[in-house]
């Protein structure tokens, strides 16, 4: 009875509109259903019979997907050969959503598949690509939105083996390659979404149908205003999605399910899926965008915000999926590829907070890896042989923040992620009451001792090269005598050229939600009331002057003014209105003794419908 309590506790009766923002025009704003009362029988249902049934080996089912860390995800089909183009002209935005944006028919797109012919297409290489890079799990889209099957499938005739001149089945061959080389493996599959299907949510070009960009029959709640399509879509569930689903599972027996956009679809048939999963393979790990509301989450793990550049808080298991450019699938016009570094940071960010990384290539359509994507994979693949110790089999750290990056644990070993390398070579690290037995760099094979100079009670430096190891993560593993002992307040070494204190990681009173973690989209919102406030508590390594600013969104909703207050110094200021544009505030110039400070900022007038989307603070060094 305890546990039929807590999951209805859990997953909520009541089922609201909180979301995490994304892109307009690639995705959906919400990703979560409104409950009716429709759902709210199969939620019952779920509750009461299959659903806590399958979660008792929920532990058993989610633990290598937890070791694992680090996962190639991978976007290809027929969209990959047109790569971002359709009849000469460039199409801007996600190009595996081409059909779509430039409504193209069904019949049309048959013709792009009639040529699509990836003679280069190599299983192992592409396994092995992604496991010398330090992931342990693939998966790869079975089904995009398209609605086209890259296996031969049983289930109508919108299929490679079918369609294409490809007559191979390329997912066979990458699932015994994937099982050769010991990675674990399995599927995107749209499952709400098909722009081929007469009767599925998503086409409305050719076929009128809800769930598009025009927003027919009341938009993104068309199965609430209009219940009299739901069986449109529930013969598209019974037909294709359920019926393919099963054919994955018995014919490639995958180790993961992973969907996308619950919205399209009413809960109810959402749950429906899912059961249908459960009753095939009840040892599949299955992602947390099929099943999902505001208070509720069907799925193993949940999943956060696409194409991230920091991650707001999660409690839980979660993944995260960052793609090397802004394009999922392959685009040739898309050039916008992240650093090697910056992947290796959000890695460590990742698993410093329990999460995993999913990270995303497109294919070109010959079959072949763009060659941006090889370098990015090969500068991944470098810093992992160096420093694997400190992602796989790691957990979050009891330790407070510390401004040069992030920490991770296994046993008694701590491990230092150093993003922001000290200018002195001194690395200052706060909290640690533990006695510690060694410090050394990770990726020295001879694990030389580096000296440890204690400074008071949890606070020391470590003499370090005057030059970071590695510019983009130098990992400095600390070895224990004892049970790990912390304090809790976040730590701000003096000598680090640039301290972020992040919204995402401060103090927050209520009302406040984050926003989805994308560039310069790491804020919390709903700032409307002048009571809401946002605070951070921190310690300085020395006493030292900092140049103080603040950085936010301001828009045509936003205005108003506030007060920044540091220790006993007020500054009142007036929001900048900035529309899309990241505004860069001075707050002043403040010398900061060594010790304890808090930093806290109110509303004094909010003129529009928020103050501001608040991203960060930055103390910046003054000599």
């Amino acid at each position: 009875m305890k546990l039929k309590k807590l999951l209805i506790c859990l997953l909520g009766l009541s089922v609201n509109s909180l979301a995490f923002g994304q892109v307009a025009g690639d995705e959906d704003k919400e990703m979560f259903n409104q409950s009716k009362e429709r759902d709210q029988k199969a939620i019952d249902q779920a509750l009461n019979t299959w659903w806590t049934a399958s979660m008792k080996t929920h532990e058993q089912r989610i633990q290598w997907w937890r070791d694992a860390k680090f996962g190639m995800f991978i976007h290809w089909g027929i969209y990959s050969l047109p790569a971002g183009e359709w009849k000469g002209k460039k199409v801007g935005g996600y190009a595996e959503h081409l059909m779509r944006k430039e409504k193209i028919t069904r019949k049309e797109y048959l013709d792009i598949a009639h040529q699509f012919n990836p003679i280069l297409f190599n299983a192992d290489k592409w396994i092995l690509d992604a496991q010398k890079a330090g992931m342990n799990y693939f998966i790869i889209t079975a089904k995009h939105h398209d609605g086209f099957a890259m296996y031969p499938s049983n289930v109508g005739d919108f299929d490679i083996a079918k369609q294409t001149p490809f007559k191979r089945d390329p997912i066979a061959e990458l699932a015994a390659a994937a099982k050769n080389h010991g990675m674990k493996f399995g599927f995107y599959y749209s499952h709400a979404f098909d722009w081929e299907h007469p009767n599925a949510p998503g086409n409305d070009w050719e076929y009128k149908n809800p769930g598009g960009d025009l927003g027919l029959y009341g938009g993104v709640n068309w199965y609430v205003e209009h219940p009299e399509l739901l069986p449109k879509a529930v013969k598209y569930v019974d037909e294709k999605a359920i019926p393919q689903i099963k054919e994955l599972l018995t014919k490639y027996h995958p180790d993961i399910l992973w969907f996308d956009t619950p919205q399209k679809l009413p809960l109810s048939e959402n749950i429906r899926i899912l059961k249908a999963i459960r009753e095939t393979d009840p040892n599949v790990v299955v992602n947390g965008r099929l099943v999902r509301s505001a208070s509720a989450n069907f799925g193993d793990y949940k999943n956060t915000a696409d194409r991230p550049a920091e991650f707001y808080p999660v409690e839980g298991d979660w993944e995260a999926i960052p793609t090397t450019n802004e394009s999922y699938g392959y685009s040739k016009y898309d050039h916008s590829h992240k650093s090697p570094g910056f992947l290796i940071q959000l890695l460590a960010k990742a698993a410093s907070r329990n999460g995993n990384l999913l990270m995303n290539i497109g294919p070109k359509g010959d079959g072949t890896f763009d060659a941006k994507d090889l370098q990015i994979l090969a500068g991944i693949e470098k810093w992992v042989g160096k420093n694997a110790e400190s992602i796989y089999k790691t957990n979050k750290t009891p330790l407070p923040l510390q401004n040069w990056g992030v920490t991770t644990q296994n046993a008694n070993k701590i491990y230092l992620h150093v993003f922001n390398w000290p200018k002195d070579g001194k690395l200052y690290v706060g909290g640690i009451k533990s006695k510690i037995s060694k410090a050394y760099l990770l990726a020295d094979p001879k694990k030389s001792n580096l000296h440890i100079q204690t400074l008071g009670e949890g606070d020391f430096y470590i003499d370090v090269p005057k030059q970071a190891p590695d510019t983009a993560n130098t990992v400095i593993t600390l070895r224990l005598n004892e049970p790990l002992k912390t304090d809790q307040v976040p730590y701000v070494a003096t000598n680090i050229p640039l301290t972020r204190l992040l919204a995402f990681d401060a103090n927050l009173s209520k009302g406040f939600k984050f926003g989805d973690g994308k560039t310069d989209r790491f804020y919390v919102e709903g700032w409307e009331k002048k009571e809401q406030s946002v605070s951070w508590v921190f310690r300085t390594s020395a006493a030292q002057k900092f140049k103080i600013e603040i950085k936010y969104l301001a828009g045509k909703e936003s205005g108003g003014s506030y007060n920044f207050k540091i220790d006993q110094q007020d500054f009142k200021k007036e929001v900048l209105i900035g529309d899309t544009k990241v505004v860069t505030q001075v707050i002043g110039e403040i010398p900061l003794a060594k010790g304890l400070h808090r930093i806290e900022i109110n509303p004094n007038t909010i003129l529009k419908s928020e103050l501001m989307k608040l991203l960060e603070v930055q103390l910046i060094p003054i000599n």
